[in-house]
């Protein structure tokens, strides 16, 4: 089997990639895959890091406002999937499916493999399909989603499979205590993990760097490591330094977490966005925690992510308009001081976890490669 995978400018998007490529890669060894993305994405740091080769199309993303930059994107969007470097990938590699996970990376080879008649696949994570999953639905062979209710937003309901979120072996894969000893954690200690994104969210920085000024950093039996995103790391960094936190080691900053199933094992509450793969490792993982939606991201779909999870007692929700008032703090004291409230999220999140997408989505391709040999044959 050859397998192009594309999808990036965020983890978001490259992380259910590189979860099909795991899967993949588990079912048949033999199986080529490489990897399509843009260069200034976040896939260039994430991709290599597995050991896949990676090449570039042109392609940018369109922002929701009127602006020259938008009218450059969608001259781009129309011209990207015809220029040589897109078609030699595809002429170079001789693909038998081609899978995209989102975003504007992915549109330039999913719409030059399906002029061709490659066969082709779409995976969307989130309840609201993104624009590039709605303008190439009706170009490709299968949709497949994560939420029903993705489904009644878009148009060709017979290429649509519900399978769920595809997620990398690591997440589920090591108890608590492991991920403790992995760490040289005492038992006594509890672990915050917080991340905001892996290109940054500048008011969850801010509002995490207040927690562990007001709150961790009197608490020596805590540890908190708050990932701020590569883009705001030198800004957030700063701000840490001139709380005065650098003196205290129970209190970590880094860029990005590399090693998340290992981090997310072992805390006893988590700070996050509400994008969908993040819940989808959440609920696997059954977690306690702390959901900050982002306001920046289309018809605002990760507050109903988030609205889902808290409205079933599986997570506490904060929007970011609230951060300034000190909404974290409170609700991490909250959390770590009621444990009945903890084991209750605990409960609860593990209702959204769906374990069968991987096997789910293998059956996928493998019905997609039979389809398109029966058709050469005839």
């Amino acid at each position: 089997m050859r397998l192009l995978l594309t999808g990036g400018g965020t983890a978001g998007h490259i992380n259910p990639a590189l979860a099909i490529a795991e899967t993949v890669r588990k079912n048949d060894p033999s199986a080529v895959i490489e990897f399509v993305g843009v260069r200034n994405g976040k896939e260039t740091d994430l991709v290599p890091r597995e050991g896949y080769q990676l090449h570039f199309v042109q392609s940018r993303g369109i922002q929701r406002s009127l602006s020259l930059s938008n009218v450059k994107a969608l001259w781009l969007a129309w011209r990207s999937p015809k220029l040589a470097e897109t078609q030699k990938i595809l002429d170079d590699f001789q693909p038998d499916l081609v899978i995209g996970t989102g975003g504007y990376a992915s549109w330039p080879i999913m719409k030059a493999a399906a002029d061709r008649g490659i066969p082709t696949a779409l995976h969307e994570s989130n309840a609201l399909a993104g624009l590039t999953v709605r303008r190439l639905e009706k170009h490709v062979d299968r949709v497949w989603i994560n939420f029903a209710e993705t489904a009644k937003k878009l148009h060709c309901k017979r290429k649509i499979v519900r399978v769920g979120n595809p997620l990398r072996g690591g997440f589920g894969a090591i108890s608590r205590e492991s991920a403790r000893r992995s760490m040289a954690l005492p038992d006594n200690r509890r672990l915050i993990l917080s991340f905001g994104g892996s290109l940054g969210a500048e008011e969850v920085n801010r509002a995490v760097i207040r927690l562990m000024k007001d709150y961790i950093c009197k608490h020596p039996d805590l540890l908190c490591m708050h990932a701020t995103g590569k883009r705001d790391f030198d800004a957030s960094l700063k701000l840490f330094r001139e709380a005065g936190l650098e003196q205290y080691p129970n209190c970590i900053m880094v860029d990005y977490i590399y090693d998340m199933p290992l981090r997310m094992a072992a805390a006893d509450a988590v700070i996050s966005r509400a994008g969908a793969m993040t819940l989808s490792e959440l609920a696997l993982m059954k977690k306690a925690s702390i959901l900050i939606p982002s306001p920046n991201v289309t018809d605002n779909h990760q507050y109903r992510n988030a609205a889902a999870l808290a409205d079933a007692g599986a997570a506490i929700l904060i929007e970011e308009k609230t951060l300034a008032d000190g909404a974290l703090t409170n609700a991490v004291k909250e959390l770590l001081e009621n444990e009945n409230r903890r084991d209750g999220l605990q409960t609860q999140i593990e209702a959204f976890a769906d374990p069968n997408a991987n096997r789910l989505i293998w059956e996928e391709i493998q019905k997609l490669i039979k389809q398109e040999k029966r058709k050469r044959r005839t």
